[in-house]
């Protein structure tokens, strides 16, 4: 992998954990060469992975609508800083640039982000791998609820098994970078269930 997508909070959390999680992240990702694309902010834990990728020497790659500039504050001290037209077009443009992906805590944003790249995979638009670091317990639920779908026969289990979720940056960066994607089209059959 040369670049991976980080997915994160534009604020910081509740908790000081996270901001700790996103520093080890940009951390890892420097010492294993791997630049990182991201959606150009320069507030929350977006902010710290920058900084910290930046002080490490490692490449950063903003991304970011027009129309959030002035809302996210813009980074500005980045490698390099793309202005799109739309979310639409950034979340292309960052799928684009990154050979993996992964999602620090976050709110809407950072689920709508790491959500769609996981339904591109398993409509087989990209064969990249994604992950969560799941800080402090932070994504059980949402792991709890890919769960409960496989149960349910909405979701492939090769298909749940697409999504890394780690509590480590290193652990979750190893499972990326060793992942071979599934072989199977998305649709259950009711024989199947």
């Amino acid at each position: 992998m040369d670049r991976v997508c980080v997915y994160a909070g534009s604020n910081v959390g509740a908790r000081p954990e996270y901001e700790a999680a996103a520093e080890a992240l940009a951390t890892a990702l420097v010492a294993r060469g791997i630049g990182i694309v991201f959606g150009g902010a320069d507030v929350g834990l977006m902010k710290i992975v920058a900084d910290t990728t930046l002080a490490a020497g490692g490449e950063v790659i903003g991304v970011i609508p027009e129309s959030l500039i002035a809302r996210e504050i813009a980074h500005r001290e980045i490698t390099e800083l793309r202005v799109v037209g739309s979310m639409h077009e950034r979340k292309a443009m960052m799928e684009q640039l990154a050979d993996g992906f992964v999602a620090l805590p976050g709110g809407f944003g950072t689920i709508d982000e790491i959500i769609e790249i996981a339904t591109w995979a398993q409509l087989g638009l990209h064969r990249k791998p994604f992950g969560l670091l799941n800080i402090a317990g932070y994504y059980a639920p949402l792991v709890t609820f890919f769960d409960g779908a496989v149960a349910e026969g909405f979701l492939r289990p090769q298909h749940r098994d697409m999504l890394h979720v780690a509590a480590d940056a290193d652990a979750l960066l190893d499972a990326l970078e060793s992942w071979q994607p599934p072989s199977v089209h998305k649709w259950i059959d009711r024989d199947e269930t």
